[in-house]
């Protein structure tokens, strides 16, 4: 049972599921706009295209004839996966799924108005007089972010009308795709965020959940995420429900990062990615069975998953590069890998910027163990790592 799979988008995240691919005999081809990106690294073959170029897209789908075509990123030209599934070529985790997540006012106003899911109050801005109105709309504070955008780029929250030229300004810049628009979300008063990996199967098995992950972020990036986080079973079921009910909306099979706020009113939903989230890197230090990357290119491949166990409490810790570099070098890997429970991954990006992801930190520990000591340790380990220009 040897597919071949076109991934779209070649960073950390595909790199990992390469790497479960490549463990489960499929062959496998890395895309992205630059060359040596990380999954390319451990990939069977790789093209370096715009994937929002559509005729580009249409040339490497025809050259390589995929089973399976996995999206990895939010900038391309989804609206070609209708054609390609009529070609008999499965986009995963579905078209509609790939379509609706690769921009925030599809994804909103499914689980907001279609749904009925509960949702921060929120509007929509092509420009900056009526993200002006749009802020008095929803009130201050607010988080202004493009529609389409990944990793917090384009990310701000409004504190006073000062802010707003200058949180239009950053939303289109940190915009992908050429879509200039924006949401703006009345902020939601949480007490933690969760993200909630959700796998759906083919041949009506049924839906599970991964335990839930912890993390918080800065600069709408994520820094640290722990499993399992410390969900009343009540914010739980209603998780699972929301879950349930958005991704048998958008159909197919594959793992979902469900992103929720947990406040004293109850969950809200609050963003969703069809693929492996970067929170969910903390199931590389082994706290589930599989890790998120196994259990998506298990559903892809409808290879029946009969359980998620919860294995160990982990955390991640994000390694920062600080500044512009085209050949980084490490520093402190033989600090951190003298620890005891602890390991690392450096994702090989060929190049650096300010706050640049350019690995991870991994740490373990048995159930029960407090899982705020686990975080600090990856944290620590975290700050071992110097990316130096």
């Amino acid at each position: 049972m040897r597919k071949k799979i076109i991934l779209l988008g070649s960073g950390e995240l595909g790199k990992e599921f390469v790497i479960a691919a490549q463990r489960l005999g499929q062959y496998v081809i890395a895309v992205d706009s630059y060359a040596n990106a990380p999954a390319m690294q451990v990939a069977h073959e790789f093209e370096v295209i715009n994937m929002l170029d559509g005729a580009e897209l249409d040339r490497i789908v025809a050259k390589h004839q995929p089973d399976f075509i996995v999206p990895e990123i939010e900038a391309i030209r989804t609206e070609r996966f209708y054609d390609y599934e009529k070609q008999g070529i499965t986009v995963v985790p579905s078209t509609k799924a790939a379509n609706f997540t690769m921009n925030r006012k599809a994804i909103r106003d499914l689980a907001a108005k279609d749904l009925g899911l509960r949702t921060a109050n929120y509007r929509y801005a092509t420009s900056q007089e009526e993200l002006k109105k749009a802020v008095a709309e929803v009130g201050i504070p607010c988080v202004v972010k493009p529609l389409m955008s990944s990793s917090g780029k384009g990310q701000s929250t409004i504190k006073s009308e000062t802010d707003i030229e200058k949180a239009w300004k950053y939303a289109v810049e940190g915009s992908r795709g050429d879509i200039v628009e924006v949401i703006v979300e009345a902020f939601v008063n949480f007490h933690s965020e969760i993200t909630l990996l959700t796998v759906t199967q083919n041949n009506d098995l049924p839906t599970l959940f991964c335990p839930p992950i912890g993390h918080r972020q800065e600069r709408g990036d994520y820094q640290e995420s722990w499993q399992p986080a410390n969900v009343s079973a009540k914010d739980i079921t209603e998780a699972q429900n929301m879950a349930k009910k958005v991704t048998e909306a958008l159909g197919g099979a594959g793992i979902f990062g469900v992103e929720f706020f947990l406040t004293d009113e109850g969950v809200y939903f609050s963003e969703l990615s069809p693929r492996p989230h970067d929170t969910g890197m903390v199931t590389l230090a082994g706290t589930q069975n599989f890790s998120e990357f196994e259990l998506h290119l298990r559903a892809i491949l409808s290879l029946p998953i009969a359980e998620i166990t919860l294995e160990k409490a982990g955390a991640s810790a994000v390694i920062l590069a600080s500044d512009f570099s085209e050949n980084p070098q490490y520093e402190g890997l033989e600090k951190i890998a003298a620890l005891p429970k602890t390991d690392f991954r450096i994702f090989g990006k060929p190049t650096t910027r300010p706050y640049r992801r350019m690995g991870v930190a991994l740490t373990y520990d048995t159930l029960g163990t407090p899982v705020e000591e686990i975080v600090e340790k990856a944290k620590a380990a975290a700050a071992l790592v110097t990316v130096k220009a």
